[in-house]
């Protein structure tokens, strides 16, 4: 019982760190319609100036938290304005194969810069921050994580519910031609989106970082794991996202303290394919019928 119990708590760490790297994504596809396929590359890159920042410049861990997220925001902000906005009006498929070359690019960077070696940040998280339930043990850097997840969700529905811009960036999901004739600047909207998924991913790439080291083919990697979580809850469901993350997480965890490890990176991709094939939408996607 102790074991299912410590599988169940480093799966639901594990879990919403996956949902709230993967709430990144859908706001992109709800705002644009467009998949990020360098969203694997925004988490490295988040890692990376953390990496930076901590272990070269020798910077106070909070500062450097601060100065990461207000790097990958703005960088979101470049990212739309100089290779996304030019493509406004034009196929889809031209828009995600810009993604995809933009992954391919800030790796090639990474790999440049870094090497493909693992790097590991100071510790600076207190051994008084772990949990101890009975004989179920709570690691300081799963309560941390769970901490700032939790501290985001928060704030991120607070913006969406009462700001302006988060009823704008709503409105712009659900009608983007009605949203522009009341007024609403979709092209900001757009740029908007992109800087809070890029102050999301590197967030998740700091946590990870944390976790497992840093590694720019590592931090891809789990990126990639962002497919079966909005698949699974529906790639229009913000909330969707955070609870198939943590669905995820669990079946990871679990997979690999009852059956094997070495499945466990498989099963997301599995239960991608039977939703797929069951539930195209998602738990909580939304039916699209277009009548001719």
């Amino acid at each position: 019982m102790d074991f299912f119990l410590q599988l169940l708590v480093n799966g639901l760490s594990i879990g919403l760190l996956y949902g709230l790297s993967a709430m990144g994504f859908v706001m992109i596809f709800k705002s644009s319609s467009v998949l990020n396929f360098a969203h694997g590359e925004l988490l490295a890159i988040g890692a990376f100036i953390f990496l930076v920042l901590t272990s070269w410049a020798h910077l106070p861990i909070w500062l450097s938290f601060i100065l990461t997220l207000a790097g990958c925001f703005v960088l979101g902000f470049f990212v739309e304005r100089i290779f996304l906005r030019p493509l406004i009006g034009e196929h889809l498929i031209f828009v995600i194969m810009l993604t995809v070359g933009l992954a391919a690019m800030f790796k090639g960077l990474l790999l440049f810069i870094f090497g493909g070696n693992l790097h590991t940040y100071p510790a600076f998280l207190p051994d008084n921050l772990a949990l101890h339930m009975g004989a179920v043990y709570v690691p300081p850097v799963y309560v941390a994580s769970s901490c700032i997840g939790a501290v985001f969700l928060l704030l991120f529905g607070l913006f969406f519910k009462f700001s302006s811009q988060g009823i704008f960036m709503r409105s712009v999901a659900d009608n983007q031609t009605a949203a522009m004739s009341l007024g609403v600047h979709v092209k900001k909207v757009f740029a908007l989106s992109w800087a809070i998924a890029g102050l999301v991913a590197g967030m998740s790439g700091i946590v990870l970082g944390i976790i497992n080291g840093t590694n720019v083919h590592e931090i891809s990697a789990i990126g990639l794991k962002v497919f079966p979580v909005v698949i699974l809850g529906g790639l229009d469901s913000i909330g969707g996202a955070i609870i198939g993350g943590i669905i995820i997480g669990l079946l990871e965890t679990f997979t690999g303290g009852y059956i094997s490890p070495s499945l466990k990176d498989v099963v997301p991709y599995m239960v991608l394919v039977f939703i797929l094939l069951i539930k195209p939408y998602g738990l909580f996607g939304l039916v699209e019928i277009e009548r001719v």
